[in-house]
């Protein structure tokens, strides 16, 4: 890929940082059109893997899929093969369709590993989903807390609370949570075939209780230092709409979020979180809470 591989969200942080012209060249290295052999072997070795979709009105949202360990595959270095489906609540279930924009990261917590590819759905069938690559590249290991996701094949019931705002269940898994996922989009991803106008997804990580819910349950999170990609940033650049989910590992409930977001600059140079470049601020638009039927539980390291 060439200095393309960024669209112009992307391309507009860099310049912002003073790095576009070496961005150029990280992106010709660094984004492939195919995955290495470590990372087809890596996605091989999952029951978990997050992802991220939009809904008809091209709303994103974070997501994931789940199995026992081999249920992702890769036929091929363009192909990646993920033998589940949607889990029950996920609210971007019909989207799970051949042609749809995806976003799938592979997160291995107790190892600090992590790897991500972007592209689309091109076959469904069999129970399967087969993604082509769009944009496949590495992650490092800041910001991963250790544990272990473990299949489960009895997953507990399934409730579904839906709202246009955070209630205070959810409230309560945002304010203990060191983890979360943030899907966002370029505005054109639903029918652009480019592979720097996709979706992505994306992991954040900081202390227990490092996201606030602020008085009108707005939510405020940092922005640490990371690869200086600007993904998810690029992004809101150009289209503020994103997903979040949380994850409460304890008890396995699912918080999916479909979020407005906005840049905050100020928040981090007052010193609200030692170490943060900036704050995003997300105006929760509907709300999804799930407890049960997921067949993992997460083992602390």
């Amino acid at each position: 890929m060439n200095a393309e591989a960024w669209h112009a969200g992307e391309q507009e942080l860099h310049r912002r940082e003073g790095i576009a012209a070496r961005m150029a060249e990280v992106g010709a290295r660094a984004l492939r059109d195919h995955m290495p052999e470590q990372h087809r072997l890596f996605f091989a070795e999952l029951p978990v893997v997050y992802a991220g979709l939009l809904d008809r009105e091209g709303q994103p949202w974070a997501t994931l899929l789940a199995g026992a360990p081999g249920f992702v595959s890769s036929p091929t270095p363009q192909r990646l093969r993920l033998a589940a489906r949607a889990l029950p609540g996920d609210p971007v279930a019909p989207s799970w369709r051949e042609g749809a924009a995806v976003a799938l990261l592979g997160l291995q917590a107790e190892t600090g590993r992590r790897n991500r590819m972007n592209g689309w759905i091109v076959g469904d069938q069999d129970g399967a989903f087969e993604v082509a690559v769009g944009q496949s590249f590495g992650n490092c290991p800041k910001y991963i807390h250790p544990r272990r996701a473990v299949h489960t094949r009895s997953p507990a019931p399934v409730q579904v609370t839906t709202g246009d705002a955070l209630d205070e269940a959810g409230a309560r898994i945002v304010r203990s949570a060191d983890t979360f996922f943030i899907a966002s989009a370029h505005p054109a991803a639903s029918r652009s075939r480019d592979p720097a106008e996709g979706v992505d997804v994306s992991h954040r990580g900081g202390p227990a209780g490092f996201v606030r819910v602020e008085a009108d349950s707005a939510l405020l999170a940092p922005d640490y230092p990371g690869n200086m990609f600007f993904n998810t940033l690029g992004n809101l650049q150009v289209e503020p709409r994103c997903g979040l989910l949380f994850l409460d590992f304890r008890r396995g409930e699912r918080l999916h979020l479909a979020c407005r977001a906005a840049l905050v600059p100020e928040a981090a140079a007052a010193g609200s979180w030692a170490g943060a470049l900036r704050a995003l601020r997300f105006q929760v638009e509907r709300a999804v809470r799930v407890a049960g039927g997921l067949p993992l539980r997460w083992e602390e390291e």
